[in-house]
């Protein structure tokens, strides 16, 4: 692929190298309020993140949590800006106390919009009497001994956010209790390393300070993979679309999603010099969190042809996922699959299901929509294969990554976690869209019954990324540099500079 963010016009004949961060005189004097802005849109950023998660969850406070949504959202792209003119060692001390100061934010609340963490946080509990996750539901009368009252609360009236109630009874503060557990082998690790070093009765605060060390981790990675294998001066503001972004504090801190360990192994794959065993071995962990990071891998092969180097990384990906799920295997058989078919199937992701496929199914038949949509992935991802560029990987695994969410339209915001580390790598923020649109739809389901928000949501997201397509192409960077090439004469005309 041709990088045409980072075309350049012909030189006008000059030798005088381009100014640096701190060269120019005018530079220095903008700098200063450069960073006052910026810090101050960040406290504002980490206030109303917090304001937010007291306003109470996705059920009782929807518009409320939209509302705050929307704010820190705007806080945010506003901080992103300034920040860009932030000499580079202020923008880099900028993003790590920001990255550190959002994920903070996040742990002000217990989870708001996801009770995930509930199911992790006992899936670690069974793990550490050596039980493998897969082998009951948690409703199983055989883990008994092992309920507590936090999860399984015997008062009141089994009404409040996040509780259900199974077929006999049993109240318990998490999803689908009546199934084994969904989750891959190296998130059930993750489980049980937080269940380890948790003190007794610290109930859901290790995962979202977990979820917080891991936001911050892959904020440290991205700058780090940016400042080696991208634009150093562009590293603080493009690792700042990960550590700032409102998304990180709600989905990977506040409801602690696993997702985000899946995003850290992507990143540091994706930041290898080669592709090669390394890159395949950290695709394959990421895998064996989520299965969504699969879609990076075509964008890790991005050009490489030679079939040595090919079979290096997936057999090195392959080979992790297997080794991860050894010991599980040994102790679950073939029940470590556990729920994950009957939640493609629930989920809808199938042929004629209506609620998977929104932009399809406005052109095509509802039974037509799957197929076309695999076929459509299936295409993309030899395109990013055959002609992705090598030294940047990861712009293929966002345009992989974030068509498959636009096709699928799926209604989790934490999916795009993943996009989110994505964009910050390549610099293409219209795919920030994508998040938009599964935050909006997620929340804002219950205040608009019967309106097609499916659509409309992922479709003014297809727009967005198709209009950022158009303004990056070349054609249009010629016009673009042109136009500032051009100097205004005396009778308005431009006259083009000398050469």
């Amino acid at each position: 692929m041709t990088d045409t963010a980072t075309h350049r016009p012909p030189s006008s004949g000059s030798s005088t190298p381009p100014p640096s961060d701190t060269a120019a005189p005018a530079g220095r004097r903008t700098a200063p309020p450069a960073v006052a802005a910026t810090a101050v849109l960040l406290t504002a950023l980490t206030a109303v993140v917090v304001n937010t998660l007291h306003a109470g969850d996705n059920h009782s406070a929807p518009a409320r949590l939209l509302a705050g949504y929307a704010v820190a959202w705007a806080l945010f792209a506003a901080a992103v800006w300034t920040v860009r003119r932030v000499p580079v060692r202020a923008a880099t001390v900028l993003v790590l106390l920001g990255a550190a100061a959002v994920a903070v934010a996040g742990l002000a609340a217990p989870p708001r919009t996801s009770n995930d963490m509930y199911r992790y946080a006992w899936d670690g509990r069974v793990q550490a009497a050596g039980i493998s996750p897969y082998a009951y539901p948690p409703a199983a009368p055989e883990l008994t001994r092992l309920r507590d009252g936090w999860l399984f609360p015997t008062e009141g009236a089994c009404t409040d956010w996040g509780l259900t109630h199974t077929a006999d009874g049993l109240c318990i503060r998490m999803n689908r209790p009546a199934v084994p557990t969904i989750y891959p082998p190296v998130a059930e690790g993750w489980y049980l390393a937080v269940h380890a070093v948790s003190p007794p009765d610290s109930r859901h605060k290790p995962l979202q300070v977990g979820g917080a060390v891991l936001a911050f981790g892959t904020a440290v990675a991205l700058l780090v993979v940016l400042r080696r294998r991208g634009d150093p001066r562009r590293a603080p503001a493009r690792a700042a679309l990960w550590a700032w972004c409102p998304a990180v504090a709600f989905e990977a801190v506040n409801n602690a999603h696993i997702d985000t360990l899946g995003v850290l192994f992507v990143v540091l794959a994706l930041g290898t010099k080669a592709a090669g065993t390394r890159r395949g071995a950290l695709l394959g962990l990421a895998i064996a969190v989520k299965i969504l990071p699969v879609l990076a891998l075509p964008g890790a092969l991005s050009g490489q042809r030679g079939p040595a180097r090919v079979l290096r990384v997936t057999a090195s990906a392959v080979a992790a996922v297997a080794l991860a799920y050894l010991p599980y295997v040994i102790a679950s058989g073939t029940g470590v699959l556990g729920y994950l078919p009957g939640y493609l199937h629930e989920e809808g992701y199938e042929s004629g299901n209506i609620h998977r496929f929104a932009l399809l199914r406005l052109l095509l038949p509802d039974t037509a929509a799957a197929v076309t949509a695999a076929v459509l992935l299936a295409l993309t991802a030899l395109y990013v294969w055959w002609r992705g560029d090598p030294a940047r990987p990861w712009r293929g695994a966002l345009l992989l990554t974030g068509t498959a969410l636009l096709l699928f339209s799926p209604s989790y915001p934490w999916y795009s976690l993943l996009v989110i580390a994505l964009v910050a790598l390549d610099g293409r923020w219209e795919w920030l869209t994508v998040t938009l649109a599964g935050t909006v739809l997620y929340l804002a389901g219950r205040l608009l019954p019967g309106f097609p928000l499916q659509a409309w949501t992922y479709g003014v997201a297809a727009v967005a990324v198709t209009v950022g397509a158009c303004l990056r192409s070349r054609p249009v960077q010629d016009v673009l540099a042109r136009r500032r090439g051009a100097v205004p004469s005396a009778q308005g005309s431009a006259i083009a500079p000398s050469r």
